[in-house]
């Protein structure tokens, strides 16, 4: 038997650990990246979000009015370098006077997004003979309605439903609107309104059926519901009531409150944003959802946000 070489042996396997060495500088960083990339997240949904714009040609000592084309002309430009699923405006797209949407609408009309409106109490501050032509001059085809991005389900509804602004006087809407609030005690704010019986029981509907097919639900609407407070919707405890029966709903975002608020109840986030309009600096949101978490990003006055998903 030839006797064993221990120079050899050391060469042979010095030869081995320098091979070795170079396979694995050569393959362990991209097994490495291989890794990472398939421990990252999925693309967020991501949206554009702007409360109150509220244009109209007029003086005000602490709104800018006139300033409001040229801020949602900014965000629409942002908006537009950016990839997103859709642009929502939360209400009082005007403040006053019929004339007031030519100088907005087109503006809006630049987003590369499909932009979904929602009604405020603003918007109705009309001659009565164009209450009802409000909706369609926003591109409405429903005063409520829901949309489907993913495996989100939008939920947009009209705060405005009952209410003593949204209707031409003597009409039967505006009566009914009437009657519900005196039986409330007739000493809730007038630029607030209420969500009706017929609007509840479609959004019980909504809700329902998100939960059949897995859905997480997000809602719209023009005024809040929560926190308490003087800028709420009429029946809020009645709409939360409704909300805290579906394990989908995540989120609530509205505007009306310019100064913006959040609250967190029962796996719920409300999230209020804050007024475009006010100030001569301007305030609007991007917001991502993750399967985990919401993000806003805001824009001027509008505060950052990181708020945590529920597990269904």
């Amino acid at each position: 038997m030839t006797a064993c070489n221990p120079i050899r042996i050391a060469a042979a396997l010095s030869r081995f650990l320098l091979f070795y060495g170079l396979v694995a500088g050569l393959l362990g960083p991209k097994l490495k990246v291989e890794a990472e990339v398939d421990n990252q997240e999925q693309p967020p949904l991501r949206f554009g979000a702007i409360a109150d714009c509220q244009y109209c040609d007029a003086d005000s000592p602490r709104r800018k009015y006139r300033l409001s084309p040229a801020k949602l002309q900014e965000c629409i430009a942002d908006f537009n370098s950016q990839e997103l699923s859709h642009v929502v405006h939360l209400g009082d797209f005007i403040d006053r006077d019929w004339k007031s949407f030519d100088v907005v609408a087109p503006i809006m009309d630049e987003s590369k997004a499909p932009v979904r409106h929602v009604l405020g109490n603003h918007d109705f501050s009309v001659e009565d003979r164009y209450k009802d032509r409000v909706p369609d001059r926003l591109g409405l085809e429903s005063r409520y309605y829901s949309f489907i991005v993913g495996q989100w389900r939008f939920i947009v509804l009209d705060s405005n439903d009952v209410s003593l602004y949204a209707y031409p006087k003597g009409s039967r809407k505006y009566n009914e609107s009437l009657n519900t609030y005196q039986s409330l005690g007739a000493n809730l704010p007038k630029y607030n309104g209420g969500v009706g019986e017929t609007q509840l029981n479609w959004l019980e509907n909504e809700l329902s059926e998100a939960g059949k097919i897995g859905q997480r639900a997000i809602l719209h609407s023009h005024h809040p519901v929560y926190p308490p407070g003087s800028h709420v919707v009429w029946n809020a405890e009645e709409v939360i009531s409704l909300l805290e029966k579906h394990e989908s709903v995540t989120a609530y975002i509205n505007g009306h409150n310019h100064r913006g608020a959040y609250g967190f109840k029962k796996g719920v986030h409300y999230i209020t944003l804050k007024g475009m309009v006010d100030t001569e600096e301007t305030a609007y949101s991007v917001i991502s959802i993750y399967e985990d978490r919401i993000e806003v990003k805001g824009k001027g006055r509008q505060d950052d946000l990181l708020l945590e998903i529920r597990k269904p």
